[in-house]
């Protein structure tokens, strides 16, 4: 079978998707992204997903200072979404967080590696249209307070705020609010025990 030709209107769209997705790796785009980090006294190792430059300039990311992203951190706010970040917030390797309209996350938080936030849900009810179509459906801003502890793999729905100092266990996914100071874990996670917290 021979190869098939590349046609003008493949090659378009060829660049479309490469402009969407591969752009940041343009050598002054991602010196942008690190100064717009530095300015703001915060780190990210390379690669840096999503539309952080964009995002930065609309005024619609926000990152505290001492706030460190590994490699593969994903921001994403599409054309109105807003990311706030505090200060002091570690987010690990393959971390993706994405707002339709709004998600913020505390002070001095920590997102293990592969964890996901968001404050939407993909559309899959449209009996003709490709899943892939179908696009997000908003279940209303996610917030995560200050000194929370997401563990590894675990995903953080729309529309729940999870209080201060609690600890979400690995693969977890939190569907509904969480409560300050508390252990929660599994799919839905649930409240296992209150954190004793030492003097």
């Amino acid at each position: 079978m021979a190869a098939p030709k590349l046609t003008s209107e493949m090659a378009r769209l060829w660049a479309v998707k490469w402009r969407w997705y591969e752009r940041d790796s343009l050598p002054w785009r991602r010196f942008l992204i690190h100064r717009e980090m530095a300015k703001r006294g915060a780190f990210a190792r390379w690669p840096l997903q999503g539309e952080p430059l964009e995002m930065f300039r609309q005024g619609r990311l926000e990152v505290g200072e001492g706030t460190l992203f590994e490699p593969g951190v994903w921001l994403t706010g599409g054309e109105a979404g807003r990311i706030t970040i505090g200060k002091g917030v570690f987010l690990n390797q393959l971390v993706m967080v994405a707002a339709l309209e709004s998600v913020t996350v505390g002070d001095h938080c920590m997102a293990a590696n592969g964890c996901m936030i968001t404050d939407a849900d993909h559309r899959f009810d449209h009996p003709t249209k490709p899943i892939t179509h179908q696009g997000f459906k908003l279940k209303g801003p996610t917030t995560i307070g200050h000194n929370v502890w997401l563990g590894a793999n675990s995903v953080v729905t729309g529309g729940v705020t999870i209080g201060e100092r609690s600890v979400i266990g690995a693969g977890s996914v939190v569907t509904s609010d969480i409560p300050a100071g508390v252990i929660a874990a599994g799919a839905p996670a649930r409240v296992l025990r209150e954190i004793e917290f030492s003097s």
